[in-house]
């Protein structure tokens, strides 16, 4: 797989001025000096999008659900407190706790993770993921490229979580399993407010990419019609 193929299938896919996506992987040296990020450490993300770097590891994640959910710690004991009885994300702290139980969070034995545009890294060796932020209409072309060759009921998958256990975790435990999965996200209304009203997140394992990137150009985001038609105004 080249990183330059996929660019150039994307653009070609998509038009010339689409964002481009970027990719996440873990290890033992920081591919950038980062401060400490109070809260959601997805408000970090759009220098990312602009072609910077982000390396994030406990000690500058400012968010307690962003360490456990990235397997930098265990679960800290107020999260389940925090999510239902102050987020109200879910109606009891019991349930918060069985959701986290049933996900089974990855401990890493790295120390960083990295999260980078795509243009600039050189090959997908360590990659764990792909992050698309895009429009609904883009999104529908990525979901229609997943499903090409995938009839599995969840070869797009909405999973109820954080914007970072829905980009992260869930690659991480795809790879691990080594499913054909794909997965919505940025959901959660605490990461929402720090992405554009009209934008979601869809995200690739690294497993089901080395699969989607060779039929991209076989699917109906090139030689068809009607898929022409909503380019045009992407």
């Amino acid at each position: 797989m080249k990183i330059e193929t996929f660019i150039n299938n994307y653009k070609e896919a998509f038009g010339e001025a689409v964002e481009l996506p970027i990719v996440f992987w873990y290890s033992d040296t920081a591919i950038a000096n980062t401060e400490k990020i109070g809260g959601c450490f997805f408000k970090g993300m759009k220098p990312v999008r602009e072609g910077n770097a982000l390396g994030l590891s406990v000690d500058n994640i400012g968010c307690g659900g962003g360490k456990f959910y990235t397997g930098f710690t265990d679960m800290p004991e107020h999260v389940p407190n925090f999510v239902s009885l102050k987020e109200k994300y879910k109606k009891t702290p019991e349930m918060v706790v069985d959701f986290a139980q049933k996900l089974g969070v990855p401990r890493t034995e790295k120390k960083y993770l990295n999260f980078v545009r795509i243009d600039k890294i050189t090959n997908f060796d360590d990659v764990e993921g792909i992050i698309f932020f895009a429009n609904p209409d883009i999104i529908s072309g990525l979901t229609a490229w997943a499903y090409f060759d995938n009839n599995a009921d969840d070869a797009v998958t909405a999973i109820f979580g954080s914007g970072c256990s829905a980009m992260v975790t869930n690659a991480v435990i795809e790879n691990e399993r080594k499913g054909r999965r794909t997965f919505l996200g940025l959901f959660d209304i605490s990461v929402r407010v720090h992405f554009e009203p009209n934008m979601l997140g869809f995200m690739i394992p690294i497993c089901r990419f080395k699969e989607m990137y060779h039929t991209m150009r076989d699917s109906c985001l090139f030689d068809a019609n009607t898929w022409g038609k909503v380019k045009e105004r992407i």
